[in-house]
């Protein structure tokens, strides 16, 4: 990526060369016989937006149930592994000095998971070229996590099964499976237990990104105030929006947009407002904040207003940069 920055840690505690930077020894395990391990995996990975993001009142656990329509849009992060003495994660790209480098990165967890669950040492470099937006609401480092497993499972040729990887990711976090499978699903649960869902046609979207990120639970914890003196109905998906998936209709998905963490999201970062309403005013059918924020999603009824958004989104300065873009998009894949 051109200008972009490039961080990288051993996280089993060596220095990373031309970094500087430390990581903590969570590789472990010893190198099973017969796991071929040459070469170099790349997995191409997306983005999500949360059409409808229904969300049920804490539950004893700290979790919360949801009704997580998600839907895989066209930005995308790279993962590349290739074969080394200790497990290592490194990152390039738009604020890759954001991006965790340790044990708590989704991508080095998705590698340990799967090497424990066969016996082998995780000795792979995972390398991170960063384009989805970081602690943008995204699921940017669930899709890292996703694109980890993958690409790990086809370097060292263990030909795991769809539902076995999607059983570890949903072991690693909620939005992780949707990183996986891609397209559109309905998600349950925490939004781990995925159903697959018909999308009729292409959707048109732009997103503003915002300065800094938003912590995911801090945000939960503000909406579990901001609900504390209300009857928080279950969440359910609404058969209007799952209709207007199904007939590529984009004014009627448009009408049915909801994010139950928007007020939250907003409480802790007013500023959203202001962008939200600059999309609309440029013409977006719709928007809303992506999942937990604080980056914000429009709707478009085209490609040429999905411009005209965009252009107005980055002249008004309520935003750093605003990226345009379709949906669906597949899920997670071997590109190399």
């Amino acid at each position: 990526m051109n200008g972009a920055e490039v961080a990288g840690a051993d996280v089993t505690g060596a220095d990373v060369k031309g970094a500087g930077v430390r990581g903590t020894d969570v590789s472990g395990g010893e190198s099973a016989a017969g796991v071929r391990a040459e070469g170099a995996v790349t997995v191409r990975v997306p983005a999500k937006v949360n059409v409808q993001l229904a969300v049920g009142a804490a539950r004893p656990d700290g979790f919360h149930d949801l009704a997580n329509v998600f839907l895989a849009v066209g930005l995308h992060d790279e993962i590349t592994v290739t074969p080394a003495d200790e497990l290592r994660v490194t990152c390039a790209g738009p604020d890759a000095h954001q991006v965790p480098l340790d044990a708590t990165n989704l991508a080095a967890r998705a590698a340990l998971a799967l090497a424990e669950r066969h016996g082998i040492g995780p000795r792979v470099h995972i390398h991170i070229d960063k384009d989805i937006p970081v602690a943008g609401g995204m699921a940017g480092g669930s899709a890292d996590g996703a694109g980890a497993l993958l690409a790990c499972d086809a370097l060292w040729s263990l030909g795991s099964t769809e539902a076995e990887l999607l059983a570890i990711c949903a072991e690693l976090g909620s939005d992780v499976p949707f990183s996986l499978l891609g397209g559109a699903a309905l998600g349950v649960g925490r939004g781990e237990r995925l159903t697959p869902l018909d999308v009729g046609g292409t959707f048109h979207w732009v997103f503003a990104v915002a300065d800094g990120g938003l912590s995911t639970p801090a945000v939960y914890a503000e909406f579990d105030r901001l609900t504390a003196a209300a009857d928080v109905p279950p969440p359910a998906a609404d058969p209007a929006l799952l209709a207007a998936l199904s007939a590529g209709d984009a004014t009627a998905l448009a009408a049915t947009l909801t994010n139950d963490l928007q007020p939250a999201a907003l409480s802790l970062r007013p500023s959203l407002a202001t962008t939200l309403a600059t999309g609309t005013a440029a013409g977006a059918l719709a928007a809303l904040v992506s999942g937990s924020g604080p980056t914000t999603a429009f709707l478009t009824k085209d490609e040429e207003s999905a411009a005209t958004v965009a252009e107005a989104l980055l002249a008004s300065g309520d935003c750093r940069t605003a990226r345009v873009t379709s949906a669906p998009a597949a899920g997670a894949r071997v590109v190399s």
